[in-house]
């Protein structure tokens, strides 16, 4: 019954968890393939997941004792290991409120194939940098424009063609104005629900998820995998998607990062008391080659106890002191009722997969939106499948075993 399927496995050394495996699960069922998806764990997630009760982020972060009365109830939390949304704001001084608008008008209006939109623009050859320069946008506006609504994480972008850019930010925008208040989505009891959700629809197609399921071998015979050994018995595959974890001598390490979750009893301070923000310091704003995020979120999202919040604030390591490195986002969330504080090694695959048929999906970074887990979901999908992620013919094909079903 396991011959011939593809397997999806994750939570690994330190119960890790990618979504990419379970994203790909849902997708690769829903194309007729057949999935086995397998779980160390007994719950859905592990980083990615939302721990509940309270009690369990206490045992994961190996603090003694138990939480105060002052949190509440325990199995009000739900609280993400890794937050993954982004809500931006920007202040800026009247005239640059002027200049930026009429950016965002030109960029609103782009259409590289009408020559009517560009303004003299190529949008294969002018650069970002020259872009900002025609609409006199000071440092603070480019830093604000580039990694809060493009979402870059370095100002590499600048020097390069400017169509990428632009494109982003329209992006943006619509999915500003498709809202209202903000561009982002955020599941109601933590981001745990998003696995959950695609593994439901795995199984709908016919996928099979198992929990608590140890992996004890990647089985390869000839250079390519042919198998999982689990509990002494070996499910068959073709092609196998996994967490570096799982094959240490196919990835390299390329950084680490630091996360620190804060529990605090108030809203973060001069963002108007609202239930949730994401606030992106910038790199040049700090001196650093990486930018600072900070992610909260709130009893209104049914991941805390009333009148709770919790702060995720996360950076790319650069030095021997990381938490020094993330102090600057930390100095905006006092005072901190709880603090618990993970640094966790990156890693990406040396290799494309295709000879050994082992696609490894990169660890996550130190970003709190999905922008790079998409973007390494699709690179997956090309090396798995030999072509580009095409999300209207998977809605077809959605839709034409919805029908044969009905």
């Amino acid at each position: 019954m396991l011959n011939e399927i593809t397997v999806m496995i994750y939570c690994l050394k330190y119960g890790v968890f990618c979504p990419q495996e379970c994203i790909l699960s849902g997708i690769m069922s829903v194309k007729g393939k057949k999935v086995l998806h397998m779980d160390r764990n007994s719950y859905y997630g592990a980083e990615s997941a939302s721990l509940t009760p309270l009690e369990e982020v206490y045992k994961r972060f190996q603090l003694p004792g138990s939480p105060p009365e002052s949190m509440g109830k325990t199995r009000d939390w739900n609280v993400d290991l890794v937050p993954k949304f982004l809500m931006a704001n920007g202040l800026m001084g009247l005239f640059e409120k002027r200049r930026f608008k009429k950016f965002l008008t030109f960029v609103a209006g782009f259409d590289e194939n009408d020559p009517k939109t560009l303004e003299g623009v190529d949008p294969q050859k002018t650069t970002m940098r020259e872009i900002y320069s025609k609409f006199s946008l000071g440092q603070d506006v480019q830093d604000f424009t580039g990694h809060s609504l493009a979402l870059y994480r370095t100002d590499d972008y600048l020097d390069k063609p400017c169509i990428e850019a632009i494109n982003k930010i329209k992006l943006y925008s619509e999915s500003l104005a498709r809202y209202g208040k903000s561009p982002y989505l955020y599941p109601l009891y933590g981001l745990g629900e998003l696995p959950q959700g695609f593994a439901r629809l795995s199984a709908i197609y016919g996928g099979t998820y198992m929990l608590n399921k140890p992996i004890d071998e990647i089985v390869v015979e000839n250079g390519k995998v042919v198998g999982v050994k689990s509990e002494g018995e070996i499910a068959r595959c073709k092609q196998l998607i996994c967490d570096p974890s799982y094959a240490p001598e196919r990835v390299k390490k390329v950084g680490q990062v630091i996360r620190v979750i804060c529990i605090l009893s108030h809203p973060i301070a001069s963002t108007g008391d609202v239930k949730s923000c994401q606030i992106i310091i910038p790199q040049n704003q700090v001196n650093r080659k990486h930018d600072i995020y900070v992610c909260m979120i709130s009893f209104d999202h049914n991941v805390a106890s009333k009148g709770k919040y919790i702060a995720i604030a996360s950076t790319t390591v650069e030095t021997n002191n990381p938490e020094a490195e993330v102090q600057p986002a930390l100095d905006l969330l006092k005072p901190i009722d709880q603090r618990f504080t993970n640094i966790s090694d990156l890693y990406e695959p040396t290799d494309l997969g295709v000879e050994s048929q082992i696609f490894l999906s990169r660890s996550y970074d130190a970003t709190t939106h999905f922008e790079t887990t998409c973007n390494d979901i699709k690179d997956i999908y090309k090396r798995l499948m030999g072509v580009e992620f095409d999300f209207a013919e998977m809605e077809r094909g959605h839709n034409d075993i919805v029908g044969e079903q009905d």
